[in-house]
C-alpha cells in the first residue's frame, strides 16, 4: 500500500543478521606528481583523482581550499540516516532542512499522502552497508557543486492502518534501502550546508 519509490529508492528484503564488512584491496594508481606532492589524498581516498569524478572535485578544491571531501563522506553518512528516517516519522521540519524545495514538495506530498490514508509507520534504523561517492560535478559559470552519493542503508519499517494493524512489513526484518542521492551547494560561500537536490535508486 506505501511505495517509496517516488521519493526513495528501491527497498528489498534481506535474510539473516548483517555480516561483517568485506575489505577490499585498493586497486594500483599510477598518479604523476603534482607540484612535487603527488595526488591530493583527501580526493584520492574516495576516487579515482583522474576521472571526471575526482577531477570535478579537485576544481571545488581549487574555489574552496578548505572543502573536505572526506568531511562531506562523514557528512553525508550522517545525513542519509537522518533524512530517511525523518521521512519515515513525517518529521517535515526536519526534512525542509535538508532538502532543496522541489524535493521537499515530493518528500511532502508522500507523508500528507500516508496521513490522508491514516497510515503509521513505525521504523528503526540499521545502519549503512555500502555508500560511495559515484558522482560529482563542477558548474564554473554558477559556482554550484554537485556529489552523488550511492547508499544501501538497512532498516526495518512496518505500516499500520488506523486500527493498528499491519498491512505492509514485518517488524524483525532487516531491509535494505537502496538510495543514490544527489548533494549541492554553492562553493566558497559562507554557507557550508548541502541540500539534496536529486534523489534515484
Amino acid at each position: 500500500m506505501l511505495r517509496l519509490r517516488d521519493v526513495l529508492g528501491t527497498r528489498d528484503g534481506f535474510e539473516g543478521p548483517p555480516g561483517p564488512k568485506r575489505t577490499q584491496d585498493a586497486p594500483p594508481r599510477n598518479f604523476e606528481v603534482i607540484d612535487g606532492g603527488g595526488p591530493d589524498p583527501d580526493v584520492a581516498d574516495h576516487v579515482d583523482v583522474e576521472s571526471d569524478v575526482g577531477k570535478a572535485l579537485l576544481e571545488m578544491k581549487k574555489v574552496e581550499p578548505e572543502f573536505s571531501v572526506t568531511d562531506f563522506a562523514n557528512g553525508a553518512r550522517q545525513v542519509y540516516e537522518m533524512i530517511l528516517m525523518a521521512y519515515e516519522n513525517g518529521d517535515l521540519d526536519t526534512l525542509e532542512q535538508f532538502l532543496a524545495p522541489d524535493v521537499y514538495e515530493s518528500f511532502a506530498a508522500a507523508v500528507f499522502d500516508r496521513a490522508d490514508k491514516q497510515l503509521t509507520v513505525e521504523a528503526n534504523f540499521v545502519g549503512i552497508r555500502e555508500m560511495k561517492i559515484v558522482g560529482a560535478e563542477y558548474h564554473g559559470d554558477t559556482g554550484d557543486g554537485d556529489i552523488t552519493v550511492r547508499y544501501v542503508g538497512e532498516l526495518t519499517s512496518v505500516v499500520k492502518d488506523p486500527e493498528g494493524e499491519i498491512v505492509e512489513g514485518e517488524p524483525d526484518e532487516i531491509k535494505r534501502q537502496k538510495d543514490t542521492w544527489t548533494f549541492s551547494r554553492r562553493m566558497g560561500q559562507d554557507d557550508p550546508n548541502w541540500k539534496l537536490v536529486a534523489t534515484g535508486e
